[in-house]
């Protein structure tokens, strides 16, 4: 029997890690599947060996006996069990140094691990071993934030298929949802590959997002600020909202507007919160008699 070299045939280094291996294996079985090769014999061989690769290196026990022993890996347990289970192949022996082998071996078994393992009946119980998942697809998506205040409805084209989807309220930005089977196709004895919609939320307010939360600066003149009294200030869905303002409010102090800020994704009717932050804003170009007010102000401290 030949030496098969699987680090070969995965394209891959004796060195590589067990997502390598996984990786590797996936991208050349989506490319030699005899579902998207179909009577292409070459593709089918290809595939096989592809399998036959994988089933050894993905296995660390059998990755270390093939490492270690080359052609010659199973000799343990795998070896016995082929023999027993095919019948047509004869344990190899080591004594005193010397070699012998019985049996004979074409190209066409590839290995008599690689029968053992799936019976000689490659077609049937192969498929059923290693079933083919369609490639996943991925795209982007741009909405305003003004456009993920409720719920909306829209139709996607992907390829050549058009998805019509439920867009939730309050979704972030760099979010991603995944819709199940509507990636690549693979047909019957398959599985299709899913759709992830990535989200790129613009930001086309004064609002800050932190979360479900909102926030906003808001200039507060001086003389609301010492004396207190009533504001009207804007919210994120355009309502206007009245707002009571204490005397002797300080500079940057911050008050909460509850079940102001953004929807919470996937809750229907819950809500964050709006953040205020006062900016106290100084009167400028005073007149004569307002700096004397000021300056008799001054003498009352």
């Amino acid at each position: 029997m030949k030496y098969i070299d699987y680090y070969k045939i995965l394209g891959i280094g004796k060195t590589a890690t067990e997502s390598e291996i996984k990786k590797a294996y996936r991208k050349l079985a989506r490319k030699y599947h005899p579902d998207v090769n179909p009577g292409n014999k070459e593709a089918e061989k290809k595939f096989k060996e592809i399998n036959e690769a994988n089933e050894v290196l993905s296995n660390s026990e059998n990755r270390k006996k093939y490492d270690k022993y080359g052609k010659d890996w199973k000799h343990a347990d795998e070896f016995e069990k082929a023999r027993q289970q095919q019948g047509q192949y004869q344990q190899y022996h080591y004594g005193n140094g010397q070699q012998q082998s019985y049996g004979s071996f074409t190209e066409e078994d590839f290995s008599d691990f690689f029968s053992s393992m799936f019976g000689g009946g490659f077609r049937s119980q192969a498929h059923s071993r290693t079933q083919f998942k369609g490639q996943d697809y991925h795209a982007e998506l741009q909405l305003n934030l003004t456009d993920v205040l409720k719920s909306e409805k829209q139709t996607l084209t992907i390829g050549d298929k058009k998805i019509r989807l439920t867009i939730p309220a309050g979704i972030e930005n760099g979010q991603e949802i995944k819709i199940k089977d509507y990636g690549q196709s693979v047909g019957e004895g398959g599985i299709n590959g899913d759709l992830y919609i990535k989200f790129n939320i613009v930001n086309n307010t004064n609002f800050k997002r932190k979360g479900n939360d909102l926030y906003l600066s808001l200039d507060l003149d001086l003389y609301k600020a010492i004396l207190g009294g009533e504001i009207v200030i804007p919210t994120i869905d355009g309502k206007k909202v009245k707002l009571k303002v204490k005397p002797e409010t300080q500079n940057n102090i911050k008050v909460k507007l509850k079940g102001k800020g953004m929807p919470i994704y996937k809750k229907e009717e819950q809500f964050g919160d709006l953040y205020i932050t006062y900016n106290i804003r100084m009167p400028k170009n005073l007149s004569a008699k307002e700096k004397a007010l000021f300056t008799e102000l001054s003498k009352l401290r």
